[in-house]
């Protein structure tokens, strides 16, 4: 068992694009918190993870930073208690306007040595259009608490393709955040999702669409100026400084089992996938009663196959031919020679490998090598 991820979904306020399953009802934290801690032991009693050791721990949302540090401390109480925890990487998200000089204190003393932080972007007006919290000096100020408190490895996300915004504008939070000298970002362009306020505002304000050779040159302008800044591009929107990549979300996109815990966490054990309830009263009410309220999807050949498509094509190292079936890797070069021919796929040996130009067009490439 590669990963250990806790799904924390509590939020201050909800950001105009999220998706994520989330909350802003801070009145049930202390039980879901309790909650989370007994889905654990029963996981555990039915032996989930007999004696493996989980490599990483990730603790996301929502807002994990929402948490009180003493409601952190219980979480890692547990973790040790349940498990053989011997994580090599231990990843919790936040928001910049959350970590306090005292926070940032209290994180090491956990165990917690990588902070993933949602910076977005370094334009205040931007900021307030995606309704979060913080304000772009907040940001610099963050990470300068979490170095003070020992934090080595820091991870931003930015995002780029707002409506009105420039090349100039997208090149000036790339200069920003090469400023911080963190060890991680990731970097993806706005998108539109069904359910979201941002859609609803697109809906209220007339569609708005991205141009897509202005989001072309964003992503490349990004890929160049990390590059030349030192940073690896290893996954489609990833990119780290020799050493520091995502170990934990290396993992997913490795094939390698994982257990989720929480309202909405997904695990994945190599042959079945799972997921909790996304409801926050059933998901607590279940497990109080010894439980676990999820949905289970046995992974037959031709899904396997088409996850790791999905999956191991958006790494630097592509996809392994040698791991697929006879049938599916026929199948697999047949379809790819097209885009080899195209330039958007190139061969090394057995591996599969998106192009720079196959990058931006990465989600027609693996849909179209999809098995039907």
């Amino acid at each position: 068992m590669a990963g250990l991820y806790i799904h924390i979904p509590f939020c201050k306020s909800r950001c105009i694009y999220c998706a994520f399953y989330s909350t802003t009802d801070s009145r049930w934290q202390q039980r879901y918190v309790d909650a989370v801690c007994r889905e654990m032991e029963l996981r555990s009693e039915k032996r989930e993870v007999k004696s493996e050791k989980f490599k990483t721990i990730y603790v996301g949302g929502g807002t994990p930073s929402q948490l009180t540090t003493k409601q952190l401390g219980q979480l890692f109480l547990y973790i040790n208690k349940v498990y053989d925890n011997q994580a090599q990487e231990v990843t919790i998200e936040m928001n910049p306007d959350d970590v306090t000089e005292a926070y940032a204190e209290a994180l090491p003393l956990l165990g917690i040595n990588r902070v993933s932080m949602g910076a977005q972007t370094f334009d205040n007006q931007r900021l307030s259009f995606l309704h979060r919290r913080h304000t772009a000096s907040q940001v610099s100020m963050a990470v300068q608490h979490l170095r003070n408190a020992g934090i080595c490895n820091i991870s931003i996300d930015l995002i780029y393709g707002f409506p009105h915004e420039t090349l100039a504008d997208w090149a000036n939070d790339i200069e920003a955040a090469l400023a911080l000298n963190v060890e991680h970002i990731s970097a993806y362009c706005l998108s539109i999702e069904e359910g979201t306020p941002l859609h609803k505002w697109t809906t209220d304000n007339g569609e708005w669409t991205m141009d897509e050779e202005l989001e072309r040159k964003m992503y490349e302008l990004l890929i160049d100026k990390l590059a030349a800044a030192g940073y690896e591009h290893y996954e489609i929107s990833n990119f780290a400084r020799p050493g520091f990549r995502s170990r934990h979300n290396s993992s997913y996109w490795q094939n390698v089992p994982y257990i989720g815990i929480g309202a909405a966490a997904h695990s994945y054990d190599g042959k079945s996938r799972s997921w909790n309830v996304s409801d926050l009263k059933t998901y607590m009410e279940a497990i109080e009663r010894s439980e676990r309220p999820y949905e289970e999807e046995l992974i037959d050949d031709d899904t396997h196959y088409n996850d790791c498509i999905t999956t191991a094509l958006r790494t630097c190292e592509g996809l392994d031919l040698t791991t697929l079936s006879a049938v599916h890797r026929q199948y697999c070069e047949k379809e790819a020679q097209r885009f080899i021919d195209g330039k958007l796929l190139r061969r090394e040996g057995d591996r599969l490998i998106l192009t720079r130009q196959g990058l931006f067009v990465s989600d027609y490439v693996m849909s179209s090598l999809i098995y039907i």
